[in-house]
């Protein structure tokens, strides 16, 4: 057994108490030391907070989903692992149907290896390919499939029955139909790179869909007359959303808007991190697309916002420090909420006895000192 003596706490219903927590592979008690724990010593400013949860990220330390190998996600597992991320989601993006599945096969293969070091891979996040045209981003356009059932059945086999999220746009023809298919699948529908109108989100939302991918980005805009995805975003509570909080994406008044407009449990963080996450700035490249890297923006050529890569500690900080978000507020955005949307809170998503050993331990200025999978130490500064 391993513990934290005298610590600063995140526990489940009580905030950040100063307390012992004693853990193996699970959390065995939030309040009592044993004679036999190995204690894992902090500095007085030190939080343990519950591990991190990347429901959209595509790559870091040089690799991507995309690139559809075992070594790539294992990559990009212990790059992730070094910001506090305990669990994450490969995510895809538009390409040919062969890429693809190349992607969703390495995911299977890594899946089925139950590897104990970097974060954990919970699964897939299908962006695309069955988006918007006029809303693509940094998605090529060529790729871009109208959405269907049987194609999505083709790819969730290929992943292992492995795909938690699917981005889409609902106002594609096809679109309800496999909106339905995935809800009744536990499936995950989210609304991104679309055109959407309001009334499009509510057919959307009433057939299953849930959740918002990057909020602001790659959607139809508010309008007065018309509210899109962003209003819709605003306003309708049972839809989550998803926002990249490194300021770039969206700017510091917009994400206190998103604050201020969601309920606490519906605003979830994500990084959607491309490769250069964790490398120096430079040329990298996004789905056969070359990226230019610099001062913390990834962008295409043509300017256009190609992913980010911000680490979600960051993310973390940038909604205390210039958003104004109490720090259990703003954990719970990157932890208890996406459990919550993933169904997995009952084992992960919080600091409570039961759930797994998963934590994030930060000092006073947001840097990880460790990160803890399963009870085994992952990272350490």
């Amino acid at each position: 057994m391993k513990a934290f003596k005298n610590a600063n706490v995140y526990v489940e219903g009580k905030g950040i108490v100063n307390t012992n927590l004693t853990f193996d592979k699970t959390i065995i008690s939030t309040t009592e030391l044993y004679d036999n724990c190995e204690v894992i010593s902090l500095p007085q400013d030190a939080i343990v907070l519950p591990g991190f949860i990347d429901q959209h990220i595509h790559g870091a330390g040089g690799y991507d989903a995309m690139d559809g190998t075992v070594d790539a996600l294992s990559t990009i597992a212990n790059t992730v692992a070094m910001e506090g991320t305990t669990l994450f989601l490969a995510t895809t993006m538009t390409q040919s149907k062969e890429n693809i599945n190349n992607a969703l096969s390495a995911v299977k293969e890594y899946v089925s290896l139950n590897k104990e070091d970097g974060a954990g891979l919970l699964g897939v996040h299908l962006e695309g390919p069955y988006i918007s045209a006029k809303h693509k981003g940094a998605q090529p356009l060529e790729f871009i499939q109208k959405p269907s059932v049987e194609l999505f059945d083709e790819y969730n086999k290929e992943s292992g029955n492995n795909i938690k999220i699917v981005s889409l746009a609902p106002e594609e023809e096809g679109s309800l139909d496999l909106i339905k298919h995935l809800s009744e699948q536990g499936i995950v529908s989210s609304i991104g790179h679309s055109s959407c109108k309001y009334q499009d989100v509510v057919n959307a939302l009433e057939n299953g869909a849930s959740n918002v991918t990057h909020t602001f980005n790659a959607q139809s805009p508010l309008h007065h007359r018309e509210i899109g995805v962003v209003g819709s975003a605003l306003l309708l509570d049972d839809l989550y959303a998803e926002v990249i909080c490194d300021t770039i994406h969206v700017s510091v008044p917009a994400l206190k808007l998103l604050v201020k407009s969601k309920p606490l449990n519906k605003l979830v963080l994500i990084t959607d991190a491309m490769r250069a996450k964790g490398l120096s700035d430079g040329v990298s490249e996004l789905g056969g697309q070359t990226v230019y890297v610099k001062n913390g923006e990834a962008r295409l050529e043509d300017g256009t916002l190609a992913g980010s890569v911000l680490k979600m500690n960051l993310a973390i900080k940038n909604m205390v420090e210039k958003v104004g978000v109490p720090l259990t507020q703003a954990v719970d955005y990157a932890t208890i909420n996406s459990a919550k949307q993933l169904k997995i809170d009952s084992e992960v998503g919080s600091i409570k006895e039961g759930k797994y050993a998963n934590f994030a331990v930060l000092d006073g200025n947001f840097e990880v000192l460790y990160t803890i999978r399963n009870g085994k130490i992952i990272y350490s500064k």
